[in-house]
């Protein structure tokens, strides 16, 4: 890969890395509460938070991995605020949510075939773009589909610059690989970064904690440490390909931000009678996340969101073991995880040539 090493952030070493992720191969299958001294330190920051910013406050606020941006516990997803009939209506959710305290902004290049960048763009202007930390995410695993696809979020977002780029969809064991090649989609984005169109750089994935692994240690091999990783992070995946067990440890050594995502499974998980709405956010808050993304798309899952923060206090070990023995049967086979076990959520599968 051509990449200069001059560009590159010398943070990581891929035997360090490797090392980690070698570390903890064998906790596949065996699901481990998070439970480390960071996850405690999380904790305690997280009831400062809210003594600092008092009583009435609706938001606490994390840091993201070692950048030092300060973002909010909640992340307003952006493909559900793209779901809705009329722009006016996204528009209105969106502000709603930043007046209430979310500041952090999910996206991607392809969703609603733009629509939603498009929205939150328009949401973003009258002076919100200067209270948000904005991610958004491509698919292209060419130097040149990955351009292109970033100069679109760019152009549909209405911002010179976009806090975090992510690589989309990392579902493949090849993905890394073609992303790191010569003229593979990280060349795109170190440029972007030079040139001033990004600040940081992430990746995330669903289908496979191996997968993100292979991501990191190919990421280590060629001297790059990514700024934030996002990934399935709930009461079932504790038990199954479990992010937790085998992902969650590596990013905390690595101290990279931790994007947590679908805490409900897209609803599939409430579906299985088991958790609530605010059981399965409090437990992803728990985990030493910097951020839990949550699909929002109507004012009553906006305060079902700030709800959970006002009433979220760090769970005790028999809290945490106590949810996930009332969850273990019906997780084991990931049944409520579709994303893992079909390709219902893969996008970039069902269109191959957004990759390039």
């Amino acid at each position: 890969m051509e990449i200069s090493r001059r560009n590159l952030l010398k943070t990581a070493s891929a035997s360090g890395l490797v090392a980690a992720g070698l570390a903890v191969s064998d906790t596949i299958l065996r699901p481990v509460p998070a439970n480390s001294q960071n996850l405690k330190q999380q904790n305690q920051d997280t009831n400062k938070a809210r003594s600092a910013q008092g009583q009435n406050s609706e938001m606490l606020y994390r840091t993201l991995g070692r950048t030092g941006e300060k973002v909010s516990v909640i992340g307003l997803g952006g493909h559900h605020i793209g779901r809705l009939k009329e722009e006016g209506e996204s528009v209105k959710l969106i502000r709603s949510a930043i007046d209430r305290g979310i500041n952090f902004m999910d996206n991607s290049w392809d969703y609603h075939n733009g629509r939603s960048e498009r929205w939150m763009g328009k949401a973003l202007q009258n002076g919100y773009r200067d209270k948000v930390f904005l991610m958004t995410k491509l698919d292209g695993r060419t130097k040149g589909a990955a351009m292109m696809q970033i100069d679109e979020s760019l152009k549909a977002l209405q911002t010179d610059s976009i806090d975090l780029m992510q690589h989309h969809e990392v579902i493949r064991m090849e993905d890394p690989d073609r992303i790191f090649a010569e003229g593979g989609a990280m060349e795109a984005l170190m440029e972007a970064k030079k040139a001033g169109k990004i600040r940081y750089i992430g990746f995330t994935g669903h289908k496979d904690p191996l997968v993100h692994q292979r991501m990191l240690e190919v990421a280590a091999q060629n001297g790059f440490r990514f700024d934030a990783v996002q990934m399935p992070l709930n009461v079932m995946d504790a038990h199954f390909r479990s992010f937790e067990s085998i992902i969650l440890p590596i990013l905390e050594k690595e101290q990279i931000g931790v994007l947590g995502m679908k805490s409900m499974g897209d609803s599939y998980i409430l579906r299985s009678n088991t958790v609530t709405p605010i059981e399965c956010l409090h437990y992803a808050m728990n985990l030493p996340t910097s951020t839990v993304i949550t699909g929002i798309d109507s004012m009553e899952l906006l305060e079902q969101a700030l709800e959970a923060v006002r009433t979220f206090k760090p769970m005790t070990a028999q809290q945490v073991t106590d949810l996930l023995n009332r969850t273990s049967e019906v997780a084991a086979k990931g049944r409520y995880e579709l994303y893992k076990t079909t390709n219902q959520f893969d996008s970039t599968s069902q269109n191959p040539s957004w990759l390039g």
